[in-house]
């Protein structure tokens, strides 16, 4: 498992897809290949108010990712450091396999280069101390990012005032 998470407060993303654009900017990708992703959910009606939610999509940086076992060239790789999953650019030749063997669409085809990417967390600037692009530029502060430990209790925080609030209205 990577040491560390992103996570999204789906209540406070207004879906502008920022995080997108700085993604694509900061991997120098042209149109295509999207390695995090913004989906819309609804618009459906609840108690008669049309709601719209968006979650942010992107590789989950699994223990066991399969897009590495798949990868016949070695090219898709997993830092023992820290987990996170990356495409050295110069092995890969294009064969698709890990894009196949991700059940999540994480790795991405990019018709440009003839290779894949995928989120690696902008592991350049983890390196040097950064947050990766996404979060950095997120319009309402809704990505975070840290160590799994510290997402996991701004997670427990945000599920016991989310709690708190709902006993208050009961």
């Amino acid at each position: 498992m990577s040491k560390y998470y992103l996570f999204q407060d789906n209540k406070k993303c207004i879906g502008c897809h920022t995080c997108e654009i700085q993604c694509k900017s900061n991997k120098h990708l042209a149109m295509g290949p999207k390695p995090c992703q913004v989906i819309q959910v609804g618009p459906k009606t609840i108690g008669s108010v049309p709601k719209i939610s968006f979650i942010f999509m992107s590789c989950f940086h699994c223990e066991n990712p399969w897009c590495v076992s798949a990868c016949p060239t070695g090219a898709m790789q997993k830092r023992p450091e820290d987990g996170i999953v990356f495409v050295e650019k110069d092995l890969c030749v294009g064969c698709k396999t890990c894009v196949s063997a991700c059940p999540w669409g994480a790795p991405q085809w990019n018709q440009e280069t003839g290779t894949v990417v995928k989120c690696d967390f902008c592991m350049d600037r983890i390196d040097q101390g950064l947050e990766p692009a996404c979060v950095s530029t997120c319009t309402t502060g809704c990505l975070k990012f840290g160590q799994v430990e510290e997402m996991s209790q701004i997670r427990r925080e945000r599920h016991a005032k989310a709690m708190a609030s709902f006993e208050d209205t009961v």
